[in-house]
C-alpha cells in the first residue's frame, strides 16, 4: 500500500492504514505507539514496522487530545552547546530508547520565560519525564518557579545536576558532589606542596560555582592554608575556552603569585594552558593545573589532564530513571548524590621552592 491509498486523506498516511498493515485494530496501534504495556511485544514489532514501511507521522497534538501521555522524556536546559549538557542528555536518551521513548532536549539561554513556556509546552505534550540540566542562578525568583512546576507536573519533574531548591519545595533531586569534587582536586594540590591555588571558574551566585568554591575552601582551611580573594576568579558567564585564557592573562597581569591552577571545567583549563605555554610557563614544571568534569578531551591535552571525573551520563540515566519510576518526594529515594573522583593524569608535580 503506497501513502496516496489512505482510505481517510489522499497522499496522508493515517492510523487506520497503519492498523491494517499491521493487522491489527486502530485501538492496538494507538496503544502501542503509546508505550502501553499491555501490549505484546510481538505487537509492537509489527505496529513500528508498520509505522516504518508507511512512513507514518505521529500526530502529538492529537495523542495530547486523547489522555494519554506521549512516551517522552524532556530535557530543558540552558544551552545544548554545553559538554555538561551534552553528555548528561546523551544518558537521558540512553535510558529513554531502552524504556520505549523519545527524548527531546528544549534550551532556555538563561531565560526565565522560555523556561516557562518550555515546561508549559511538555506539560501540554502530556511528556512522561521532564528533566531540569544543570546548575542555575540560585535566587527567589527561581525557586518560586520551581515550586509551581512542581505543584503542576509533580513526581514527572526532576532536578538534574543542581541542588535541591530548599526543603519547602518538594522537588525530585539527582546531583553529583560537586563540594566532594573541587575539595579532593584542592586538596590534591595542597598535599603536593601547594599553596598558592588560583581559581577559575563560573560566576558567583551559581550553583555550580558556590559548590566548588566551597570545596576550594574547605581543603584551603583543613589544610591550614590561607586563601588570598585575589586569586579566585569567578566571574565567567560563559565556561568556555576564553574564560581560562583570560583567567591566566588576568592573573599574569596583575603579577599573581600561585603555582597551581583549579579551573571549574576541563575547557576552561584547556585555555588556562594555552595562556600559560604563551607566557613561557611549563606545565606542570612551573605551574600545575588541574581541570573538573573528565571529558574525553582531557587526556589528550598538551600535558594530559589532572581532572575530577563527574559522571555525566549516570547523571542522565539516574534523574530518567527517577522520572518514570513515580518517586515520591519524601520517600527517602527522592534525592540522589552521585560521586566524583579524581583522575590523575600528567599536569601536576610536587611544589619546588625555587631559589630566592
Amino acid at each position: 500500500m503506497s501513502r496516496a491509498q489512505s482510505a481517510d486523506r489522499p497522499g496522508r498516511v493515517t492510523i487506520r492504514d497503519v492498523a491494517r498493515h499491521a493487522g491489527v485494530s486502530v485501538a492496538t496501534v494507538s496503544r502501542a505507539l503509546a508505550g502501553d504495556r499491555t501490549v505484546t511485544p510481538a505487537t509492537h514489532a509489527k505496529v513500528q514496522q508498520a509505522v516504518r514501511d508507511l512512513d507514518y507521522v505521529v500526530n502529538a497534538h492529537a495523542r495530547g487530545l486523547s489522555g494519554r501521555p506521549t512516551p517522552m522524556i524532556a530535557v530543558i536546559a540552558t544551552d545544548v552547546r554545553s559538554p555538561f549538557v551534552q553528555h548528561v542528555a546523551a544518558g537521558v536518551q540512553e535510558h529513554a530508547a531502552e524504556s520505549g521513548r523519545f527524548c527531546a532536549i528544549f534550551t532556555t539561554q538563561g531565560e526565565a520565560k522560555q523556561e516557562i513556556d518550555a515546561v508549559r509546552l511538555v506539560r501540554e505534550m502530556n511528556a512522561e519525564g521532564v528533566l531540569l540540566v544543570g546548575g542555575v542562578v540560585d535566587s527567589a525568583d527561581y525557586r518560586d518557579r520551581v515550586r509551581g512546576y512542581v505543584q503542576t507536573l509533580g513526581s514527572r519533574l526532576v532536578l538534574c545536576g543542581r541542588p535541591s531548591p530548599g526543603p519547602d519545595i518538594p522537588a525530585l533531586v539527582v546531583e553529583y558532589d560537586n563540594i566532594g569534587g573541587a575539595y579532593a582536586a584542592t586538596s590534591y594540590l595542597l598535599s603536593a606542596g601547594h599553596r598558592r591555588i588560583a581559581l577559575i571558574t563560573g560566576r558567583h551566585g551559581f550553583t555550580t560555582t558556590d559548590q566548588r568554591v566551597a570545596g576550594y575552601r574547605k581543603a584551603c582551611a583543613d589544610f591550614g592554608a590561607d586563601v588570598d580573594e585575589r586569586l579566585i576568579i569567578a566571574d565567567h558567564t560563559v565556561l568556555d575556552r576564553t574564560a581560562g585564557y583570560l583567567g591566566v592573562q588576568r592573573l599574569l597581569r596583575e603579577d599573581a603569585d600561585f603555582s597551581a591552577v583549579f579551573t571549574g571545567t576541563d575547557t576552561i583549563a584547556s585555555g588556562a594552558l594555552t595562556a600559560l605555554r604563551e607566557a613561557g610557563r611549563r606545565v606542570p614544571e612551573d605551574v600545575s593545573v588541574v581541570g573538573f568534569d573528565d571529558l574525553a578531551f582531557a587526556q589528550e591535552l598538551t600535558p594530559p589532564l589532572t581532572t575530577v571525573h563527574l559522571p555525566h551520563e549516570e547523571l542522565g540515566r539516574a534523574a530518567a530513571r527517577m522520572a518514570l519510576g513515580n518517586v515520591q518526594t519524601g520517600s527517602g529515594r527522592d534525592h540522589v548524590l552521585l560521586g566524583t573522583h579524581l583522575v590523575i593524569r600528567d599536569s601536576v608535580r610536587p611544589y619546588v621552592r625555587t631559589a630566592g
